[in-house]
């Protein structure tokens, strides 16, 4: 046993304390407590590395990207007013990453190794976006023994079974991994049109995008994400369905059990936690 749990994690940055203004503290109340929930679940499942998979890092077009560096490093500030700021810093699983490059390219998938900086040693850094720092903000002070990380970011021009078949090629490469226990985070926030003063609109369809993820969730077959019309999914402007579609190529070779943590919309956009943990 080698992929040990998963989960889909929110990354809005006001659920850090440090990052909330008063009124957000509470509105994000729920959510925060979800995630720490999450955190625990990965602190309980000691994993040597965390695949993170995010919508803010690199953004290929019509490619995956796997980060090959050896270091990643990021900081956010509360917003423009409030200059409060935060920073992680996370060592790299180059192995994995090279092997997951490796195993994916011999799969004929359209994925692209990435390094930044220098090619190796303390300057190879990647900066390390708000979808991959909040959710480890969280999880890394909950592990005894801080793990590495590998951070993937999904391709939105490609057709969903690409992203499930990438998902299937981490379980893969996860299960190969004799020894080295590894926790995925689909780092996802959901439909981004529930407010109309929110920057994206609003659209009825974004309450109708969530409650169908959170039926997909609630009877156990994430997979079900990838039936999400073109349509359903435009109007209602999530994050998430590139990284969830990961995820279903995960479950699709390591069996896992769903269950929702939490799901609120403190602000125009839905944010559910999920967990997953492996049935044997």
């Amino acid at each position: 046993m080698t992929l040990v749990y998963a989960c889909i994690s929110p990354h809005g940055s006001e659920t850090i304390e440090q990052l909330a203004s008063k009124t957000a503290d509470k509105k994000f109340r729920k959510t925060r407590e979800g995630l720490r929930r999450l955190a625990s679940d990965v602190g309980k499942a000691r994993p040597d590395t965390i695949v993170i998979a995010t919508p803010h890092n690199l953004r290929l077009s019509g490619k995956i990207g796997i980060v090959l560096s050896e270091n990643s490093t990021g900081t956010l500030q509360a917003s423009l007013r409030n200059k409060q700021t935060i920073s992680l810093k996370a060592k790299c699983d180059v192995k994995f990453s090279k092997k997951l490059f490796e195993r994916s390219t011999r799969r004929r998938l359209p994925v692209v190794g990435a390094n930044y900086g220098t090619t190796e040693g303390v300057a190879s850094d990647m900066p390390m976006d708000w979808g991959t720092l909040v959710p480890l903000w969280f999880m890394m002070p909950r592990c005894r023994k801080r793990p590495k990380i590998v951070i993937v970011t999904p391709s939105r021009e490609l057709p969903l079974s690409r992203n499930f078949e990438f998902g299937q090629t981490i379980a893969d490469q996860a299960e190969a991994e004799r020894g080295k226990r590894v926790v995925f985070v689909a780092s996802a926030d959901q439909a981004h049109a529930h407010k109309h003063s929110g920057p994206y609109g609003f659209s009825r369809q974004a309450k109708s995008y969530d409650r169908m993820v959170l039926d997909a969730l609630m009877s156990n077959r994430i997979s079900a994400v990838m039936t999400f019309k073109r349509g359903l999914v435009k109007a209602a402007k999530p994050d998430s369905l590139w990284q969830m579609a990961i995820l279903a190529g995960i479950t699709d070779k390591v069996r896992l059990r769903a269950e929702i943590v939490s799901y609120d919309v403190p602000t125009y956009f839905g944010m559910i936690c999920a967990s997953f943990q492996r049935t044997y």
